[in-house]
């Protein structure tokens, strides 16, 4: 004890001693914001009408500090915080860049847009057992995935994005719901102990579970040739987010359990839940393990193929609206693993891009669909009909909707699948690009059939014209603007970013160019160093 005082220590080589940036903060407040949001709303879970009211304050403070980290991210670059102090790869390090920022700031719309769209569509009781506390939960659990730059913590932000959907998809309590949670939780712990299996592996290698710390080992293993022991770790994540992001052959979960739950909760989970799993294949194959993903590219090629055709076929399948925009979530995840197969900046650009697409225009089209049930009484295409009779503007609106989801022009939609298609073109995969477009056409008859069935037609089946079987519901409802903003807002971004793309296509590539070359990433780590 009497020599300790005889040795400095120079903290500086373990830990950060110069003061940080406000603005750098930025990059933890989306998760500091829902995890006090949806505190509060836990404690005020019996005040059913406190519950909306703080939700939604959450919510739009959570857009904010997305677009302020947003615009911190594109003038200064990546940002990186590491908790307590200690210097990487020992603290645990929240890093944003062009591709996570973008992610969390169209995570935080959405949920925005549910939230409000909640308003109608979750009851007293729904209210009561939780929907706007697991909601908020579910965005800490997306809002931390998406800007976390450690492995192990993406594990940790899984698992309680994982946790809080359980919560939302049994809200209700009824058999269905039971039913598709099982099937859904089952594949989910699955594809999770495989996550950390990987996860273990990964860390008995290298040391070190921090994503830019990883980048340089496996940059220096690559030069020396030595990519080979990472195939089996690659493998093994390749399974476990091909479960998360409903990827064939293993997701039939999606299909099985999406349409169980309120609305509003198939829109957030179709809109956000399966992106993590494709943002997460970014990061581990385009990051921090290039050469296992170079190695690997012909067997996700295979998949991205399988997934839209699957997806497609599916959709096609279905009597069910809320079933079929499930399997047309398959297929957006298959064209994004096309992306990621093919590995240029074009490609993993297209993906992004796609993702960011998916998000918005599937929340959208869920939206859309707890509307025709309002109005048809029904989800069923053959007890559906005359919903353009009963109102013309939401016929249009879905008919955009329908478009963009297809990739047809002038919508969302088209711009990363004709990235997409162009990026497997030159890198010579041209079943890839056929597949992208047939998957395209598939979908467009699936919901041209859905528009034809429940909106074009006279009436349900069995009808000559329908007029006594179709019923607008209580005004109320209908009539809601708590209904009708967010699938205006949403569909305003499909029409908007399809008409004026150039902003979006200059921000995905930032992202694109951000993971393929990892320096600036592991700079605002590691320093200049």
């Amino acid at each position: 004890m009497a020599g300790s005082s005889e040795h400095s220590v120079d903290l500086s080589h373990a830990m950060i001693t110069a003061p940080v940036s406000a603005a750098d903060w930025l990059v933890i407040a989306p998760t500091l914001v829902t995890i006090l949001g949806g505190t509060l709303a836990l404690m005020a879970r019996k005040n059913t009408a406190a519950q909306p009211k703080i939700g939604m304050i959450f919510l739009s403070l959570l857009v904010i500090v997305n677009v302020g980290l947003l615009m911190r991210v594109l003038d200064h670059g990546v940002i990186t915080m590491v908790m307590g102090n200690w210097l990487p790869p020992f603290g645990i390090a929240f890093t944003a860049d062009a591709l996570g920022a973008s992610l969390s700031l169209i995570a935080s719309i959405v949920a925005w847009c549910a939230g409000l769209y909640g308003l109608v569509t979750v009851d007293g009781t729904g209210r009561r057992y939780g929907f706007y506390p697991f909601l908020l939960l579910l965005l800490t659990g997306v809002s931390g995935a998406f800007l976390t730059g450690d492995i192990f913590n993406l594990y940790v932000w899984f698992e309680v994005l994982l946790i809080s959907s359980y919560g939302l998809l049994v809200l209700g309590n009824d058999r269905a719901q039971l039913d598709g949670t099982v099937k859904y939780g089952i594949l989910n712990l699955i594809g999770t102990n495989l996550f950390l299996i990987a996860t273990g592996l990964l860390y008995g290698n290298f040391g070190t579970l921090n994503m830019a710390d990883i980048a340089m080992k496996v940059a220096a293993m690559d030069a020396g040739g030595s990519v080979g022991p990472l195939a089996t770790i690659a493998g093994i994540y390749l399974l476990a987010f091909a479960m998360k992001a409903a990827a064939f052959p293993v997701n039939f979960w999606l299909p099985a359990s999406y349409h169980t739950p309120n609305i509003v909760v198939s829109a957030v989970f179709a809109g956000l839940l399966t992106k993590v799993g494709v943002y997460a294949l970014i990061r581990i194959f385009v990051l921090i393990l290039p050469g296992a993903r170079d190695y690997m590219a012909d067997v996700i090629s295979l998949i991205a193929i399988a997934t839209m055709i699957t997806g497609g076929l599916g959709a096609l399948a279905q009597a069910e609206v809320r079933r079929l925009l499930g399997y047309l979530v398959i297929v957006g995840i298959g064209a994004m693993l096309a992306g990621i197969a093919v590995g240029s900046t074009q490609g993993i650009a297209g993906s992004i891009f796609y993702a960011v697409h998916s998000i918005i225009v599937m929340t959208a089209l869920y939206m859309a669909a707890g509307i025709m049930k309002l109005m048809g009484g029904s989800y069923q295409l053959r007890q559906l009909g005359a919903l353009y009779g009963l109102n013309p503007y939401f016929g249009g609106l879905f008919l955009v909707l329908a478009f963009a989801v297809s990739g047809l022009p002038p919508f969302s939609g088209f711009w990363p699948k004709m990235m997409l298609v162009e990026a497997s073109l030159v890198d010579g995969r041209g079943w890839l690009a056929f597949a992208i477009l047939f998957s395209g056409f598939l979908s467009t008859l699936a919901v041209g059939r859905v528009w034809i069935f429940a909106f074009w037609r006279g009436g349900a089946e069995g009808t000559p014209d329908g007029a006594t079987t179709v019923r607008l519901a209580p005004a109320p409802e209908v009539t809601s603007p708590a209904l009708w903003l967010p699938l205006l807002l949403l569909t305003g971004l499909v029409i908007y970013i399809g008409l004026q793309p150039d902003a979006m296509v200059q921000l995905v590539q930032r992202g694109a160019e951000g993971v393929i070359d990892p320096s600036a990433y592991v700079r605002s780590v590691f320093g200049e160093h």
